[in-house]
């Protein structure tokens, strides 16, 4: 299938990466042309400007947006709406609040545009592993685009989540329970650090419990890796970003009465690292890192 990828950032480079390895074609925008060169070199069909991607799409169109939630998807979409036709479909694959998805999707009806909200989730890894996709809209539009989601997931690694919003609501959830797994290595962690048997080698402790016990998991992989290039974790500041998604998420517990309290605490917990730090925040930093190239604060002096 041909697609249009808008936003060429550490996610949506590598699934355009993945779709032209899966043999489809590719038309790119983004608003660093170095970005655009990279892909192009690869096999994407460059563009200079939204409108000009249009161009350079058969309709009906396809057009994935991967960009930060909020005015550059907003914009981004508003100018879409000038440039597309009947039955072609927006995927709006950012971290976004599910009520915005509900709004774009209204507001593409009248133009007879489609709208799906995709959640995705892998990190940096999905280029290698594939991308777990979360999808909302119309099943129609969805089944027209599932030869997309076949490359882009992992085998079972794709569901149609339900109508316009339940793509990036499921995906918020999904990235609360995250910070409560990550919460929860984090004090285990500390806790065996400051007990009699706290020189124990990390790196080697998170790959045995990765190794056939109840908590194995992929975040206990990238804790391995995180022990493995930081020793004891001191050259990490235990400051934790939050991307937004779990503010949301405990904000949508109270809103529907649902007892929330290790998402909720685990959101508060993030909070409290950028008053001071422990252990198991540093573990925290690392692992964000890890699974989402997003970097972290050196300690010591600047």
């Amino acid at each position: 299938m041909q697609i249009g990828m808008i936003g060429l950032g550490k996610m949506g480079a590598n699934m355009t990466r993945r779709l032209l390895q899966g043999g489809h074609a590719a038309a790119v925008f983004d608003l660093s042309p170095k970005n655009v060169e990279a892909l192009a070199g690869e096999g994407a069909v460059p563009s200079s400007s939204l409108e000009d991607l249009v161009k350079k799409l058969t309709p009906p169109r396809a057009v994935w947006i991967m960009l930060p939630a909020g005015k550059p998807v907003d914009d981004t979409i508003n100018s879409l709406k000038g440039l597309l036709s009947k039955d072609d479909v927006i995927i709006e694959g950012g971290n976004s609040f599910y009520k915005d998805s509900l709004r774009q999707e209204a507001s593409l009806k009248d133009a007879g545009i489609g709208f799906l909200d995709a959640g995705v989730s892998s990190g940096i890894w999905g280029l290698q592993k594939g991308y777990c996709l979360m999808i909302g809209g119309k099943k129609n539009l969805f089944d027209r685009l599932t030869p997309i989601f076949e490359t882009l997931a992992p085998k079972d690694g794709f569901m149609h989540c339900g109508p316009a919003g339940a793509g990036h609501f499921i995906k918020m959830v999904h990235n609360g329970i995250e910070y409560a797994l990550m919460a929860a290595y984090g004090e285990g962690f500390e806790l065996v650090k400051k007990s009699p048997y706290g020189d124990i080698n990390f790196e080697r402790l998170a790959s045995l419990w990765n190794h056939g016990s109840i908590i194995q998991s992929w975040l206990l992989e990238f804790a391995e890796m995180a022990f493995k290039k930081h020793g004891d974790l001191s050259d990490i500041e235990g400051y934790v970003a939050d991307s937004g998604e779990g503010r949301w998420t405990v904000q949508q517990a109270v809103d529907f009465a649902v007892h929330a309290p290790l998402i909720s605490g685990a959101l508060f917990q993030r909070f409290r690292s950028r008053e001071d730090e422990c252990f198991a925040d540093r573990l925290l930093a690392a692992l964000r890192d890890e699974f989402g190239g997003h970097g972290f604060k050196k300690s010591g002096p600047a």
